[in-house]
């Protein structure tokens, strides 16, 4: 079990370095993509991968990609001193707003028009699968486009992967007392601390690490509070995914990755902790 994971956070690792090195369009078309697996993963287990709101998921998922991608490159412009561009400025809420709006009547009306053919619970598995999949995993992109966010980015994974393996390893050695017994009976309230802790001691190294040879100056006790807060809230994500397999009865989301699920069964705990990442960024 624990070589499996390890060689697939290998090749996690291996593909994470490819894309957020390269950045720009690249991050943007791999994480995309990997929304758009992850979304079919998910509704697969609601029953609606090839049926209509399922479908009407995948375009709305694609058009907030497009919108994002719009609305970075007319940052870009700005920054530029071009003030024309095709979105417009100061406007990010409102649009963004009226997608989801326009996406919820679409399946409304796919629910409508096609009655008795799809039930309430589906379009709201395909409004709640855009959400959870595609618009929190988008927040790998939109971290990498901010200032150091070359650096920032990896702070997801550090919260994420690092927590999952420190967690792990101290449940392992010391675990006494289960954390949530009936989602997931192998983890431990130590665990949890030794993954929290974990994820804060290897987020002040690499702060440390990026001041000596990365040529930037970060905050080493803002990236040990953003890796340990980063740490609390993949293990809440974690936990939720758990939760929607039990509920469908299912052990993985898909086969991906052979041995230890798709996309959803190891970017579960990044879900949740890519826009925790970015909002700590901010504010701090």
């Amino acid at each position: 079990m624990f070589r499996t994971r390890l060689l697939s956070g290998i090749l996690l690792v291996i593909l994470a370095l490819a894309t957020l090195v390269s950045g720009g369009y690249v991050t943007f078309f791999v994480t995309a993509a990997i929304s758009l697996v992850g979304m079919y993963e998910l509704y697969r287990v609601f029953g609606i991968e090839k049926k209509a709101p399922g479908i009407c998921g995948y375009l709305f998922a694609a058009l907030y990609y497009g919108m994002l991608l719009l609305k970075n490159k007319n940052m870009e412009n700005m920054e530029e001193g071009v003030v024309q561009g095709v979105w417009p400025a100061g406007r990010e809420l409102d649009l963004f707003m009226l997608l989801f709006v326009a996406f919820l009547v679409c399946l409304l009306a796919i629910m409508v028009l096609s009655y008795p053919k799809y039930h309430a619970r589906e379009a709201v598995a395909a409004f709640f699968g855009l959400f959870y999949v595609a618009v929190m995993l988008s927040y790998i992109y939109q971290i990498r486009m901010l200032a150091g966010g070359a650096f920032t980015v990896w702070l997801i994974f550090v919260c994420s992967w690092g927590c999952d393996t420190c967690a792990y390893c101290v449940g392992i050695l010391i675990g006494r007392h289960k954390m949530a017994p009936a989602l997931s009976p192998k983890k431990s309230v130590e665990g949890g601390i030794g993954g929290i802790a974990g994820a804060a001691l290897i987020g002040c190294l690499y702060a440390l690490a990026i001041n000596r040879w990365g040529g930037a100056d970060v905050g080493v006790l803002r990236f040990a509070i953003i890796g340990a807060v980063g740490g609390a809230v993949s293990q809440i994500g974690d936990l939720a995914a758990s939760a929607i397999k039990r509920n469908y009865d299912i052990k993985d989301y898909g086969t991906l990755i052979p041995g230890h699920g798709g996309i959803m069964d190891r970017f579960d705990s990044v879900i949740f902790t890519a826009p925790a990442i970015y909002f700590l960024a901010i504010v701090l």
